[in-house]
């Protein structure tokens, strides 16, 4: 396997999630991480990284967030809390990261990113 850089991992993962965007169906951190055949060490890490930049991408561009349509595993439904931290930073989500609030956020971004980008 070759290492690939931050910015083809964007791509590829980018691409992928299109993909899945298709199908409406959420996929988790790990799943993308096999996907993409990302190795170790910490693979979780350089998809949150990668997931970060697509998020500035999507919204300097003003798209819904294709990120929103990874969560965790923890069988919530949502994103890990640094989905909901970096779309504050970058001005999209005001609120509590954790409630009714980012529960609503999150929901409302992946139906977007669900219904603009499976249309790609």
């Amino acid at each position: 396997r070759t290492t690939l850089s931050v910015d083809n991992i964007r791509t590829q993962m980018r691409d992928h999630l299109i993909h899945v965007a298709k199908q409406g169906v959420p996929m988790t951190y790990q799943a993308l991480a096999v996907a993409l055949n990302l190795t170790p060490p910490k693979t979780i890490l350089q998809v949150t990284n990668a997931l970060e930049g697509l998020m500035t991408e999507d919204v300097i561009d003003d798209r819904p967030m294709i990120a929103a349509l990874v969560i965790s595993k923890s069988g919530s439904g949502l994103p890990a809390v640094g989905f909901f931290e970096c779309a504050a930073r970058l001005g999209r989500f005001d609120g509590e990261i954790i409630g009714p609030k980012a529960t609503a956020f999150h929901d409302a971004e992946f139906t977007a990113a669900v219904d603009f980008w499976g249309q790609r």
